[in-house]
């Protein structure tokens, strides 16, 4: 369903009989495979290598231009023509471009090498995993442990036992009654300020990913706490995987050795200044596509008997985000990410063509927006609360209790026997 569709969707007058009603697709996997033509599943190593030359071209002229920005707008000249309030704008303003653009940049690189997880950048699999430890290394992200649970998300997800990120609070989690069993104000429960609101999504957007990593946040509610893909004898892995776990603890911590002798022979500054900043963007950046992806009124989530991989798959939105810079720094891994979602390996670079056949065979069940990504941001933050505790199907409701689409009638949660009595 597109944005236009939504709208047109969406009742004037709340009622939850008036809702538009949703059906699981009944297609196979193998059936919506076999829409897609063979030669878009074909990986070519050296285009996904030109790729990452190109990526690593720009943040080296990124860098190289940063280099100039303190030289130049402190110098006599500088502050003589612009006087010492312009250049000091003017030198804060050329970091603020340099911070935006390698973020960018950084978050491409980063996504070539979750690509490299999936074994999508080549059909060596040796090459993907060495260039992919190599890159996530660089920014901070624990390549083979983040690859074993991230693929378990893309093996369960939207399921609301099994997947590992973004899975919804329920009605009980939240401790909010049934409706039909008390009378109360949802504003009591979501009545915080905007103020707050926006302080919590910042929050989110800058530590959510490092906090999933150490510690679970924002990941399956079933497991212990402090979950953290840095312990080799977590339940995120089996023994088999201990030393894969190993050693991408070995390669963060060769980069944290990194950053310190940095620190220690350029100075803290330097290191945020041209490192840390655009390191933390890129963190922004990624939390920011995949919780847009995954977080929409009209996205289903499943239950265990009626879930299954291509309808889990289904349950993501591709978006348009930040236009070209999106396109090209990012690899349009935002713009093209639900077929990525049915079919993984498919490389990144097949995602718009694919995405064509993809959608003229599953229909209304393919989910697209154009809508502005900070404006969806702030609205999905704000709408997608929570879902039911019943339901074989569930859909997030707002800050009112309200849905955007409901079950059909068999997959609907069942009335509990007061209600039904009444």
């Amino acid at each position: 369903m597109n944005d236009k569709t939504a709208a047109l969707a969406q009742p004037t007058t709340y009622s939850e009989d008036a809702l538009p009603e949703f059906s699981p697709m009944p297609w196979t996997l193998n059936e919506i495979r076999a829409a897609i033509p063979a030669r878009m599943f074909v990986r070519k190593t050296w285009k996904g290598c030109l790729y990452l030359a190109r990526d690593l071209l720009v943040v080296a002229i990124n860098w190289e231009l940063a280099l100039r920005i303190d030289p130049l707008l402190q110098s006599a000249p500088a502050v003589a023509r612009l006087t010492p309030v312009g250049a000091e704008l003017a030198r804060w303003a050329c970091w603020l471009v340099y911070w935006w653009f390698q973020g960018l940049a950084f978050t491409g690189i980063w996504i070539l090498g979750h690509e490299c997880g999936h074994s999508a950048f080549s059909e060596n699999k040796y090459i993907s995993h060495t260039i992919g430890y190599i890159l996530h290394n660089l920014l901070l992200t624990p390549y083979f442990s983040w690859k074993i649970s991230h693929h378990r998300h893309h093996s369960n997800h939207a399921s609301m036992e099994k997947d590992e990120v973004y899975v919804p609070k329920t009605r009980t989690e939240l401790g909010i009654p049934k409706e039909e069993e008390a009378e109360f104000e949802y504003e009591d429960y979501f009545g915080d300020t905007a103020i707050y609101t926006l302080f919590m999504l910042v929050r989110q957007q800058i530590f959510a990913f490092p906090a999933y990593l150490l510690y679970n946040v924002s990941g399956q509610k079933k497991y212990p706490k402090w979950t953290s893909h840095f312990d080799p004898n977590s339940v995120l892995f089996n023994k088999s995987q201990r030393n894969a776990v190993l050693i991408s603890n070995f390669g963060i911590a060769s980069m944290v050795m990194i950053l310190k002798f940095a620190c220690d022979k350029w100075g803290a500054a330097e290191v945020i200044k041209y490192y840390a900043i655009p390191w933390i963007l890129n963190n922004h950046w990624f939390v920011m596509i995949t919780y847009l992806h995954h977080t929409e009124l009209d996205l289903p989530h499943y239950r265990e008997g009626v879930w299954n991989f291509q309808r889990g798959a289904a349950a993501t939105v591709d978006r348009d985000f930040l236009g070209w810079m999106g396109r090209f720094y990012l690899h349009d891994v935002a713009h093209y990410h639900v077929i990525h979602h049915f079919f993984p390996m498919l490389p990144f670079y097949n995602g718009e063509e694919a995405t064509k056949y993809l959608q003229e065979f599953i229909g209304d069940h393919y989910h697209s927006s154009t809508t502005n990504v900070f404006r969806a941001l702030w609205t999905s933050y704000n709408s997608c609360q929570f879902v039911e505790d019943e339901g074989d199907i569930v859909f997030y409701r707002d800050k009112k209790g309200q849905a955007k689409l409901r079950p059909a009638e068999p997959y609907r949660r069942k009335p509990t026997p007061a209600a039904s009595s009444t």
